[in-house]
């Protein structure tokens, strides 16, 4: 717990790469809890591995299909790769799990930018 505890603080820091770090030995036991590969996304999010940080957020929606956080975070990170349909489904899914106006706005945004992109015309 404490572990699990210094890697959220330094994500909190953006000092992802120290988090990914310490949560090594967190993962060789819980790699099957929400929270742990929820956090461990973020880490890789805010340290530019977008591929691995897609792997962690599907991680937890296999686990819960319900968390509508880690299909807007999920969502951002495929936006983060340039798959902004993609983006836009889980977005989607986000935004009507939960009517935040943060979820909203993040639908608006993708959806802005795939109706000026024109690769989507």
């Amino acid at each position: 717990m404490e572990a699990f505890r210094r890697a959220e603080s330094l994500v909190a820091q953006r000092r992802p790469l120290e988090a990914i770090r310490v949560l090594e030995p967190v993962l060789d036991i819980a790699s099957d809890k929400k929270s742990v590969q929820l956090l461990l996304g973020r880490a890789y999010l805010f340290s530019a591995q977008f591929r691995r940080a897609e792997l962690a957020f599907l991680r937890v929606l296999e686990l819960d299909p319900s968390d509508h956080y880690a299909r807007l975070i999920l969502g951002r990170t495929l936006q983060r790769q340039g798959r902004l349909i993609e983006a836009r489904t889980q977005l989607r899914l986000a935004a009507t799990m939960n009517p935040d106006p943060a979820y909203q706005e993040a639908l608006g945004e993708i959806n802005a930018r795939i109706a000026t992109d024109p690769r989507f015309e």
